[in-house]
């Protein structure tokens, strides 16, 4: 049977968030869970994550999905509603939501008395500048001052472009955040994701919302997860399927875009890009055998992948680490030229899951 095989570290997951509450402590956590956890597996997350304050979601139907499963913190669907039947069921399942755009603040009105929505929390978005989603500044003031009006429940939210880096949008954000806050006090608050929970602690408030460093990944380009004391959460191995001994100027691959320039010993592992492994690397890219990196050459075939084993021990079902622990995913991911989030994400549903 094909071993290709992701596992989720449970231990792992209920640390990172732990190190959440160490770093905001007097926050309400707002744990991410969108994208199927972020690849990881909703249902495979959620009894880990179980003492968090809430969950986000990006849409109703994951939502729903984590009500199906029996948990009961609140849920908030960070792009809000998509339609105005999808208001009802937020207001009915007292779910909460952002509220980003005029149309769904007259959905929310128009159905708070029939559906009994009195207190009913609603996230404001503010746009301070990454121009996605939100109000300008210049306008949420009165959103705001309407849904108290109301007796909405009202949290202003905004979302970091570059929490990551040393942008100086980064400030303007900040203070546009701050000054609307003011104006609009008494207002709870969250802007933190990730990377703005470890670089703004003045500015944790009421909630934080991590997503990417539960799971044990990076949000920061120049700090991997050792650094930010986080511990990866999903593993992702394959085995050693065939063992092959070629010579110099033997080509390897698709393309024979590998050409040895000695004699070698190469491995073929059971994974490739039908699994979701990442196939245009470019800088050179490795996997791990017993915690040692190994070389990867030639290129991701849909079902394999080749490696130089030359000075390593290897043989047929040899464990083959292709990102976790010892091969960290934010470095595959920089190989190629992406994010860890990406990789993490787009995950086939072929590989085995099991939760350790």
């Amino acid at each position: 049977m094909r071993q290709a095989t992701v596992y989720i570290d449970s231990e792992a997951l209920q640390y990172n968030l732990n190190r959440v509450k160490q770093l905001a402590p007097h926050s309400k956590i707002v744990s991410m869970v969108k994208a199927n956890a972020y690849g990881h597996g909703v249902k495979d997350c959620l009894a880990a994550l179980s003492a968090t304050d809430a969950f986000g979601v990006a849409c109703l139907e994951e939502a729903l999905e984590i009500r199906q499963l029996g948990y009961t913190q609140p849920i908030t669907l960070i792009e809000g509603v998509f339609s105005e039947d999808e208001m009802t069921q937020v207001i009915e399942q007292k779910l909460e939501c952002v509220v980003h755009q005029n149309q769904q603040i007259e959905w929310l009105i128009t159905h708070k008395e029939r559906y009994n929505a009195l207190g009913l929390k609603v996230w404001v978005k503010l746009n301070s500048g990454m121009n996605r989603l939100g109000f300008k500044a210049t306008e949420i003031i009165e959103v705001i001052q309407r849904l108290k009006s109301h007796d909405f429940t009202c949290v202003l939210t905004m979302h970091f472009a570059n929490a990551d880096s040393d942008h100086p949008l980064n400030e303007q954000q900040k203070n546009q955040f701050l000054q609307v806050k003011q104006a609009c006090e008494p207002i709870l608050a969250s802007c933190c994701n990730s990377a703005a929970i470890y670089k703004y602690p003045e500015l944790h408030f009421d909630f934080v919302r991590p997503g990417i460093m539960l799971y044990g990944a990076t949000p920061f380009a120049d700090q991997n997860v050792h650094a930010l004391d986080l511990k990866p959460v999903m593993s992702f191995e394959a085995e050693i399927i065939a063992l092959n001994k070629i010579q110099a100027n033997e080509c390897v691959g698709y393309g024979s875009t590998f050409t040895a320039t000695q004699p070698m010993n190469i491995a073929i592992v059971s994974i490739g890009y039908g699994d979701g492994y990442p196939r245009a690397y470019i800088k050179p890219n490795f996997v791990a055998i017993n915690q040692q990196l190994v070389p990867m050459i030639g290129r991701v075939s849909m079902d394999m992948i080749a490696i130089d084993v030359t000075h390593i021990q290897a043989e047929i079902g040899t464990k083959v680490e292709l990102w976790g622990k010892s091969r960290l995913v934010d470095d595959v991911a920089a190989a190629n030229g992406t994010i860890g989030y990406e990789l993490l994400c787009r995950l086939s549903q072929r590989p085995k899951r099991q939760v350790t």
